[in-house]
């Protein structure tokens, strides 16, 4: 028996024409559902960078219509780390509070709580934000985002930004392109992933297998602005919640088998 064919008896046995319940899970937790079909695949809940089972990532059905490659943080951000070792620019002694609260916006519904996510940061490849912020990759094929004060449309910008960092070109974050390349195929470019779908009565119906995907073909989907960075980084957090993703449509049109 093949990994694959272990793969497809497993949801078999475990997953086909059952509904997950998540009776017993927290039901404020937007993942739960995910969890429980984890679990009859017989997939521990860990955050490891590596593939989910036999050599293949295992994707799951969201009502996003987003589907995660993984939560990949930046290898250097201005700000400093908890570790205080992986601040882009040694110049600034620049908390991450701080560095929220300048590149960052309030949110009203939630006491004003600042985030580096929707407005302030860019989604799409050579996209720049109202915030003056871009997202582009340097000479070396590092991602990175920077932030530029002459595209910063933001009335406050002379009083919320520190006057060192008014200016162009200001690397806010960056990926480092042999980091990125490790992290993206030691997941997806063994034998390759999966997902399970369900049918309109929610009932699981089907198990989908698409091909394993290298670094070259990623970056190109990135340029294409098929691939898009969605963050979600907050006050009062320490998780950098930088989600790599693609939009469900993209993923089914990888399928090559059904089973």
């Amino acid at each position: 028996m093949t990994d694959k064919d272990k793969i497809i008896k497993l949801f078999q046995d475990n997953v086909k024409g059952k509904v997950p319940d998540t009776s017993a899970a927290n039901q404020k937790h937007s993942g739960k559902a995910g969890h429980w079909l984890e679990t009859q695949m017989g997939i521990s809940h860990n955050a490891d960078n590596k593939p989910d089972l036999f050599g293949y990532e295992m994707k799951n059905k969201t009502t996003s219509g987003k589907v995660t490659y993984g939560d990949w943080g930046a290898d250097e951000y201005i700000f400093i780390s908890d570790a205080q070792s992986n601040n882009t620019n040694k110049e600034f002694q620049f908390t991450r509070s701080q560095f929220l609260h300048a590149f960052g916006k309030p949110n009203a519904s939630k006491n004003n709580r600042h985030s580096w996510s929707g407005t302030p940061c860019p989604t799409y490849y050579n996209d720049i934000t109202t915030f003056g912020q871009h997202l582009t990759m340097d000479a070396n094929e590092n991602v990175i985002i920077t932030y530029n004060f002459s595209k910063d449309t933001r009335v406050n910008k002379l009083t919320i930004v520190p006057a060192i960092m008014q200016r162009d070109e200001l690397i806010l974050a960056k990926w480092d392109k042999k980091s990125l390349k490790k992290k993206l195929e030691i997941k997806f470019n063994d034998k390759g992933w999966f997902t399970c779908l369900q049918d309109t009565d929610g009932k699981y119906s089907e198990i989908c297998f698409g091909p394993p995907m290298n670094y070259s073909s990623w970056i190109k989907l990135f340029k294409s602005k098929v691939v898009f960075f969605d963050s979600g980084m907050y006050d009062g957090n320490i998780r950098k919640y930088s989600q790599w993703r693609a939009k469900t449509g993209f993923w089914h049109s990888l399928i090559t088998d059904r089973y």
